[in-house]
This record gives C-alpha cells, structure tokens and sequence, in this order.
C-alpha cells in the first residue's frame, strides 16, 4: 500500500470506530439518597459538603449516588430503600 493509501485507510478506520462508539445510547441515571456509605457519595450531600466523597456517615439521607433509572427505590440498605428526595 502507498503511504496516501495507509493514511486514508487508517482515518477510515479511526472514524468508523468513533461513529459505533457513538451509537451506543448510555443507560438512563438517576439520583438515590441515602444509599452511599460516608464518603463514598457521587456528589454535594447538603450543608458543610462540597462534593464526591463528603458525606459523613453511612446512609446520610442527603448524601446520592447515581444508579440505573428505575431501581433507587428498589436498593435497600440497613436504614431502609433509598429515596429519589433528600432526606433530613
């Protein structure tokens, strides 16, 4: 193959690669509160918390994680199921 030849057929590839990669639709998220052990919570969880990792105690009820749409009020936890609203 000449070198025109290569490139092309190597930018084709990459494109091709790009455009499946695309195609797949990512799977709906959604908030569940008091779900997160402490600090392992995806974001701001209230007061005295800036983000990922901040929460304080095991299932703090304003503290989320993002799960599959659908199934937050489906996960329990020793405190209960997880709730799609902050909780006190």
């Amino acid at each position: 193959m000449k070198p025109a030849k290569t490139t092309a057929a190597i930018a084709l590839a990459a494109l091709a690669s790009v455009a499946s990669a695309q195609s797949v639709p990512a799977k709906p998220m959604e908030k569940c509160y008091g779900i997160s052990k402490a600090g392992k919570n995806d974001c701001k969880a209230g007061p005295g918390t800036s983000c990922a990792g901040s929460s304080t105690r095991d299932y703090q009820g304003n503290a989320w994680k993002l799960v599959p749409k659908g199934t937050c009020l489906s996960t329990r936890t020793p405190k209960g199921h997880g709730t799609l609203e902050p909780q006190a």
